[in-house]
Formats: C-alpha cells, structure tokens, sequence
C-alpha cells in the first residue's frame, strides 16, 4: 500500500489533503503540532518537528513513498503579529526551515526513494514583483514568512541536486476552503455575511476594499500537490490561477450570496492593515504544461461555496 506522510495534517491543505489521499486507498500518516495518527492504525507516539532523533524515527517506521510538507506559521494583513520580530522569525524559522530540514535529512537516510512536496507561498516575491510571477522571477521577500519560505525552498534545492532527492516546490498563491478561518479576510468576509444575514452582527470593517489577490480553490491547489510529487523529475512550480480580483468583487459576491446589499454593511477603514502586500498573481504556465493541471473552481464558484458552506455550519 502506498503511503504518505503530511506534516501540518491539521491546517487547511493537510485535511483537504487526508482525505483525498484517503479516498485513492493510500495509508495517510499526519503529523500536527506533535502529535502523529496513522490512518491505518490509528495514534502513534509524540514527534516533535524540531527533534533531528524523533522525525528520523517517525521516517524510519512509516516509510513513506509520499511526503507533503505543509506546515507554516501563517498570518494575514489584518493579523497582529508578536511586536518582537526576532520571535517572529524564530517562529516562521522553526517551521518552514528548521522542520523541514530534519525531514529531508530523516528521508535521505531512511526513505530515500521517498518523494517530497513543499509548501512555498507568492510572497517570496516581495511587495512590487514584476507582474506576473513565474519560476525565474527573482526572490525579494519583505516579510519573515517570504524570508523563510525562501530559505525551505532552496533546502529543497540543495537536497534535490547533492543528495538526489525527489524535492519539489510548489510556490503558492491564496487559496481558499471552507477550513479557513479568521483572521484571514476572506473567512472574515464570509462569516460577517453569514452572521449579518442571521441577525448576529450589523457591520464589517476591512482596510482595503481595492486590495487585488490571485485566489484559488484549495482543493485545486491540493491536486496541483499530488501531481507534482509524482512526476518523475523533482522541481518547482508556481501554483495560481493566474487572475486577480479585488476585495470588493469577494464582498459583493459574498454577501449576494447571502442575500444581502453589501453597501449596507460593510465600512472600510485603512488602520485596520498592519501590513501591506503588493499586488501578485502567478503564472503557472509551467505547471499546466508538465501535468496539464488547471483551476477547475471559478472565483463567483469559490465565493458561493464559501457562503453556502458557513451556512450550512448554522
């Protein structure tokens, strides 16, 4: 039976992830925060990410044939962060480099067939990239997240070219699912329509209704992943839809779905921003042209399914 192992089995990706890998009869292994379950016998001793020992041992005895290594420290715009960057980049350190370094040396010893994907993000490309962003754009991060991000991508570099390992990346724009919870803006939007049209709340504020972001289907995204781990070459690919929208299109189409006049609810005040990003929308030329992958969700697609599903959560 093939199997994989997903690290961050918990976030977004890492559920979506679980069950579509389940659903194809493979043995599922998450690991999150610590604590290990194996679809096929259920919980397995504590690993902690951090431990070079304890992910060798955990490699060891799964012997995965598939690694996806989602795990991230994430934030949004609106998020507040711990006002010591120092802490901020030993978080995101931790997490997207350190983590993963301690798997890729864990699979070149003990499963080295294995193949690897990782999770990288748009913002490798800093604040005013040229538009759009493929995989020769260069790397400009502005932020811890991109800063760390670049730093697991090149890992993975490195172990594909020194120790042959099967390494891929998959640089990755927004995309969304109904797991995605505040602070990000778009549960944020979704939520406040919902609740608004229940009666529970009157307004939203956001800080920039002009703000435009590539958005995509999350589980788009998660094919995109399973189809890079299993060509036969290890490299990187921006995964996008290659479209912006602004916040405002998401808001009017949200709360139409809920039946509701967005101008009658929503205020915009710029001080709740406490970081702006630059306008990034990928092309994933690249990716379509060696998988033949493509978004099957449209952006109105999305937004409706967003609604529906908090809906139905009531």
């Amino acid at each position: 039976m093939t199997t994989a192992l997903i690290i961050g089995s918990a976030g977004q990706d890492g559920r979506i992830i679980s069950e579509r890998l389940r659903r194809e009869g493979l043995r599922v292994v998450g690991l999150d925060r610590g604590l290990a379950v194996d679809s096929a016998s259920g919980p397995l001793p504590p690993v902690d990410l951090l431990d070079p020992a304890q992910v060798a041992a955990l490699v060891q005895s799964v012997a995965p044939d598939e690694v996806y290594y989602l795990a991230a420290y994430h934030h949004s715009s609106e998020d507040r962060l711990p006002p010591d960057d120092g802490e901020v980049f030993r978080l995101s350190f931790d997490v997207h480099v350190r983590g993963l370094l301690n798997v890729l040396e864990g699979l070149r010893k003990n499963a080295p067939k294995a193949r690897l994907f990782y999770a990288a993000s748009s913002h490798i490309f800093g604040d005013h990239p040229p538009d759009p962003q493929d995989e020769t754009t260069p790397l400009e991060p502005r932020c811890a997240y991109g800063i760390t991000k670049i730093a697991g991508l090149q890992c993975c570099r490195f172990y594909r070219k020194k120790h042959a390992l099967h390494a891929s990346v998959g640089i990755l724009y927004n995309h969304e699912s109904p797991w995605r919870r505040e602070p990000f803006v778009t549960a944020k939007i979704v939520g406040a329509a919902v609740a608004i049209k229940a009666g529970a709340a009157r307004k939203l504020v956001l800080g920039d209704l002009a703000a435009r972001v590539d958005w995509g289907w999350a589980s788009d995204y998660v094919e995109a992943m399973t189809r890079i781990v299993r060509l036969d070459q290890s490299d990187d690919f921006v995964v996008a839809t290659g479209e912006t929208h602004s916040v405002q299109e998401f808001v009017e189409l949200a709360f139409g779905a809920a039946g509701l006049d967005w101008r009658d609810h929503v205020e915009e005040n710029p001080a709740v921003i406490v970081r702006h990003t630059g306008r990034l929308v990928g092309n994933a030329a690249k990716l379509r042209a060696r998988t033949g992958w493509k978004p099957s969700v449209t952006f109105p697609e999305m937004v409706r399914l967003l609604v529906e599903a908090r809906i139905n959560e009531r």
